[in-house]
Order: C-alpha cells, then structure tokens, then sequence
C-alpha cells in the first residue's frame, strides 16, 4: 500500500528506468566527456541516476501519493509497452549555450510523446510545475556550470562525433512514480509505484486517429528537462 500518514511531502517525478546494459553504453561516453572538460565546469549525473523522465512533479503531500499512483494507471491503460532507443548526444538549449548535456530516447513508433502527454495530463492536479512546452526524451548525462571558449570549442568537437552514437535498444512495458531524496552525496531513487503498459503486440486505442485521417498519430509536442 502507498497510503501514508502525516502531512510531510514527496519530492517526486514519473520515469521510464533505463537497463543497465544501456546505463553502461552511456557511462563510456560520459566518461569521454569527463575527460574533456574541467571537473569544476560539470555536475554530472551518476549511473544509478540515469532514468528516462516524463514529467518531473516536485513536492508532492504524502497523503496524495496513492491518488496520483492510481490516476497514472488509469491514463496508461491501453498504452503498449514502448520500444525505446537510446542514440544521440545533445544539449540543452542549444551546443552555442550548453547548459544540459543528454542522451536522446526515442521510439519509432511514435508512443512515447503520447505516453508523457497522458501522463502530463493525469498528473496536472498533482504539481505546480509548468506544462513543458515541448517534449523531448533523454537521459541526463551533466548539468553544465559554464565553459570558457577553448572548453566549448572541444566539446563541440566532441559532440559532432557523437551524434550518431547509439547506446541501445529495449522494451519498457512500465513507468515509475520515483521518490527523489536530495543529500549531499547526491540524489537517492526509490520506486513507490510501478505502472504497467501492455505488451509490444497490444493495440492501443490511443493511437487511432479521430479526425477521419488513416495516418499515423502526430508525435506529441511537450520537453521535459529533468528530475
């Protein structure tokens, strides 16, 4: 049971966990970067902390943990299980002005944007955190201090050779609703909730088109930075 006493909160966000042969594929560029940068110039994201966000929520009362849990099972009904790609590097907002370095996540399918919009909008009453106004999926790999030219100038050198890169492929047939624990040796991830999506073969009714159009569902339009 999720149900909790008391009138503490939760500092919480909605995640897609990412296989840990990926996390390593993604560590070995990570650590390529790591070597090309002053330490002092990158906050980077530890292993166990690499995860796939769709909505971060903030602080959330404890009390209203099992409503959301079960508001993000009812918007994930019908949704298939998501084939993911892990290829990409890129930054955040742009390789000029790098504040965020990530790797991208996405699927062919065209589900993932649908996924994070139900989630957006099941979990709305839940977060006073703004609607992103587009989605893009990723892992993050750093969070960028600032850079002098000569260091930007080698990590744009970086990036160009990195932006076919591909880390690796799976079937997520759940997202999670994550506790964030903030201390000073970094953030700590506990699961409270597992919300499954049917398998990869599942139909979802969530892809038909109600416009009269045969075509496939436009991918949706909603970023999310971070957790």
């Amino acid at each position: 049971m999720l149900l909790q006493t008391g009138s503490e909160t939760f500092r919480l966000f909605i995640a897609v966990t990412v296989p840990e042969d990926v996390k390593a594929e993604i560590e070995k560029t990570q650590a390529t970067l790591r070597r090309a940068l002053p330490k002092e110039c990158v906050r980077w994201t530890k292993r166990e902390q690499f995860h796939l966000t769709l909505k971060f929520l903030g602080d959330v009362d404890v009390q209203r943990v099992e409503p959301l849990a079960n508001a993000l099972r009812a918007a994930c009904q019908g949704f298939p299980a998501l084939e993911l790609r892990a290829e990409q590097v890129g930054f955040f907002p742009d390789l000029h002005r790098p504040r965020v370095v990530w790797v991208g996540v996405n699927d062919r399918q065209g589900q993932l944007p649908l996924v994070q919009r139900a989630i957006e909008a099941a979990s709305r009453d839940y977060t006073q955190e703004e609607s992103a106004e587009r989605y893009t999926g990723h892992v993050t790999l750093g969070r960028i201090k600032g850079l002098r030219r000569a260091e930007a100038e080698a990590l744009a050198a970086l990036a160009s050779g990195l932006a076919a890169q591909f880390f690796g492929a799976w079937t997520a047939d759940k997202v999670e609703l994550l506790r964030s624990q903030l201390s000073p040796e970094g953030a700590r991830h506990t699961t409270l909730a597992a919300i499954p999506l049917a398998s990869p073969s599942a139909a979802s009714s969530r892809a038909v088109r109600t416009d009269g159009d045969s075509g496939p569902m436009p991918e949706g339009t909603l970023p999310v930075t971070g957790a």
